[in-house]
């Protein structure tokens, strides 16, 4: 059977994804960033139940209210509330983000990926570069279960029709109850800034998605980006 565009492959296997904004402090220096972020990229390292980790400094600081964004996934909810409770992770956040940040936002959100050892663990040569889109929203409490997960379904149908700029993308509903100030989240890895910003200038997402599904129901809507680059290379 020949699939048809759009539609997703059969054979689907569930992730978790976690996504946590940092606002560090503005005196902080390179070298203190540098450790901040190859702590938390090394956390990886430490337990079992990660998959898949990016992070780095949200590109456009000037409008954006946070200054960097951590991207990880998790092959269940059971790893995921591991994670919280690692110590080699708590420790990372007390003495190497806590001290430097001073706001901090997690989102968390099950999704699918296609059923494959390379989508799953985002491995492979179009994963080791590109750029990294977050987009938290929180829609309003009465389009909850309906518009605001029709909104989303949009959204995931309009990045799977341009895998040409898109090398994956996951959405689906925050479920982190101590972080509840957005209910939804999406991840889009863009296989380059140009293809980023074609993406998010064309009318295909600004009339059809975000104009007409996702921007009349929302009550608020954080958008960040950063370039994928190596980092953590060094075990702590």
């Amino acid at each position: 059977m020949v699939a048809e565009d759009h539609v997703k492959p059969y054979w689907l296997r569930k992730v978790v994804e976690h996504v946590c904004l940092l606002k560090a402090r503005k005196d902080m220096s390179d070298e203190v960033e540098k450790d901040m972020l190859d702590y938390i990229y090394t956390t990886q390292y430490q337990m079992r139940g990660i998959v898949a980790i990016s992070l780095g400094r949200i590109s456009d600081q000037e409008r954006a209210k946070y200054t960097h964004a951590v991207y990880i996934r998790f092959q269940k909810k059971e790893d995921l509330s591991k994670f919280y409770e690692n110590p080699f992770y708590v420790r990372v956040l007390k003495d190497h983000v806590f001290p430097y940040c001073h706001d901090i936002v997690n989102v968390d959100y099950e999704s699918e990926v296609e059923d494959d050892i390379m989508p799953i663990f985002r491995k492979g040569e179009e994963f080791n570069y590109g750029v990294e889109f977050v987009l938290l929203i929180a829609f309003d409490k009465n389009s909850l279960g309906g518009p605001a997960e029709d909104a989303m379904a949009a959204l995931a149908e309009l990045t799977a029709a341009f895998p040409s700029l898109i090398v994956q993308a996951t959405k689906g509903s925050n479920f982190n109850l101590n972080n509840v100030e957005y209910t939804h989240g999406a991840v889009i890895r863009f296989r380059s800034s140009e293809a980023c910003e074609t993406f998010l200038k064309s009318s295909q997402y600004n009339d059809q998605v975000w104009g007409s599904k996702i921007q009349p129901i929302s009550e608020k809507v954080m958008s960040v980006h950063y370039s994928v680059d190596p980092v953590g290379t060094e075990l702590m």
